[in-house]
């Protein structure tokens, strides 16, 4: 019995599940096999799958829903891999001559990796006929994730090489908290800009207007505010429950051991500071999303 349009659309709109069911399955697979054989001729693999796997079941959803005449799978492929990998080399270019160790180094790093990604971004769509703010939050989240899953990639390989050799579960913890935590950083971010970037592009051209040097500016410090999380965590630990001894060797320079009780306070901390942040993240979306939808071409693609 042939299917009709619109259970053909629903069928074919549930690739990205398929991508991402598959994936985590070859995942597992792997590192059960890895454990099984002790084969490091398998960890790149397991590097790669999950470092891949959150961001390209990204691209197989926005190839589904958002392809069009202007944002073709070629034009979605080239944003994530071009642009992703562009932002990464950019951004550790900049960092690396342009920061050093102080307060603010999370700060330098939002700015400068949200620059990047803009740039990679702009790079990508500069052949582009027109430009639609909707296409811009595809475009800037596709860059964001290739951005955050070649950068995960390069996390995983540091967390695998230990002292004591290759450490396959630092490798999984990594690759699990950032698979899980990838929806709400990068890609995130850079689809904002991306958005408000092409709603201010006029004929053809991108304009570095007030609202777009703001919406960087402010994403800049939601990424911050990421990286800092953990830093904020730890403060509020010692604050709430450090103890006289405790504040007494870090005024000396050392770090004291922490008590079951910090731990568990620092453990909550974090997740509660990641979510806050998360939100704030979501909320600009929003914010976004709904200014530009004042767009005339500003339609729902099937």
């Amino acid at each position: 019995m042939a299917l009709n349009a619109d259970q053909t659309r629903t069928k074919h709109r549930r690739t990205w599940l398929r991508v991402l069911l598959v994936g985590l399955a070859l995942w597992i697979v792997s590192l059960v096999v890895t454990l099984l054989t002790a084969n490091a001729n398998l960890v790149p693999t397991l590097i790669l799958l999950g470092s891949f796997l959150v961001p390209i079941t990204f691209v197989a959803w926005a190839f589904e829903r958002w392809r069009d005449e202007h944002v073709t799978a070629e034009l979605i492929v080239s944003a994530f891999i071009l642009g992703g990998l562009l932002g990464v080399l950019g951004a550790s270019v900049l960092e690396t001559y342009l920061l050093d160790p102080s307060p603010l180094l999370f700060l330098g790093v939002g700015l400068i990796e949200e620059a990047a990604k803009a740039g990679a971004l702009i790079v990508v769509a500069r052949r582009m006929s027109r430009r639609h703010a909707r296409d811009g939050f595809i475009l800037g989240a596709a860059v964001g994730f290739g951005f955050a899953a070649f950068e995960t990639a390069g996390y995983a390989f540091n967390a695998v090489l230990t002292l004591r050799g290759l450490s396959l579960s630092a490798l999984v913890q990594t690759e699990l908290t950032r698979g899980v935590l990838t929806p709400f950083g990068h890609g995130l971010w850079t689809a904002i800009i991306g958005g408000v970037l092409f709603y201010e592009a006029r004929a053809g051209r991108f304009r570095y207007t007030l609202p777009v040097v703001l919406t960087y500016l402010w994403v800049s410090v939601v990424h911050a505010l990421w990286d800092y999380s953990h830093s904020i965590a730890l403060a509020l630990t010692f604050l709430l429950t450090g103890t006289k001894w405790q504040y007494q060797l870090l005024s000396m320079g050392y770090l004291p051991q922490p008590t079951t009780e910090q731990t568990r306070t620092f453990t909550l901390l974090s997740i509660a500071s990641l979510l806050i942040v998360a939100v704030l993240g979501l909320i600009t979306l929003r914010v976004a999303w709904r200014r530009t939808a004042t767009e005339p071409s500003f339609t729902h693609r099937h």
